[in-house]
């Protein structure tokens, strides 16, 4: 009888034992899942960005968006492919191009973008995008964002378009070049 007794025993332990183990094992991936998640992508940095200095179409559009790790400005050149040239970095102060004429943007620190695609189309003699210099961009509304604070259209000239954009801090970045845009994420953080 005792044998049977320390038997049972023994198999009410390592059943609960083996329960427990399934219940931390089950919870276990959704923990990894949520940790995933969570971790957002690094190693961005915040130096100079540019790439093939080719002059593209007409820039139509310029939104933006917020992500879960980073917030992101788009700039939409219908026809560029992938060819859209773009040089992206940090300054201290925005001044337009040629001008030199000083645009103050709001933030801790500012993005100076230039996306190779007019916003004028010298033909039709009529803007693509109606950026004004020094005003914010039209349509686009960065309140409530993490990393944005601010927007100002700088210049286009001699196939090349130019945007302020002002930021929380000096954080890092990224360019995307894909087909027909120019996409541009500021990371939330530099440990994200």
């Amino acid at each position: 009888m005792r044998r049977i007794g320390a038997a049972v025993a023994v198999l009410v332990l390592a059943g609960g034992t083996l329960g427990t183990a399934a219940g931390t094992a089950g919870a276990a991936p959704a923990e990894r899942s949520r940790a995933a998640a969570a971790a957002c992508p690094t190693g961005w940095g915040s130096g100079a960005k540019g790439g093939a200095p080719l002059g593209a179409d007409h820039l139509e559009d310029i939104r933006t968006g917020r992500h879960a790790c980073f917030d992101r400005i788009v700039f939409d050149v219908p026809g560029g492919g992938d060819r859209i040239g773009y040089h992206v970095q940090y300054v201290d102060r925005f001044h337009a191009s040629p001008s030199g004429e000083y645009i103050p943007v709001a933030g801790g620190a500012i993005l100076d973008i230039r996306v190779g695609a007019w916003s004028y189309d010298l033909e039709a003699g009529a803007p693509t995008y109606p950026g004004e210099a020094g005003e914010p961009l039209p349509g686009v509304n960065v309140g409530g964002y993490t990393t944005f604070r601010d927007t100002r259209f700088g210049s286009t000239f001699e196939g090349e378009t130019q945007v302020g954009l002002g930021v929380r801090a000096r954080l890092p970045f990224r360019v995307l070049q894909l087909d027909d845009r120019v996409v541009v994420d500021v990371a939330h953080s530099w440990t994200s």
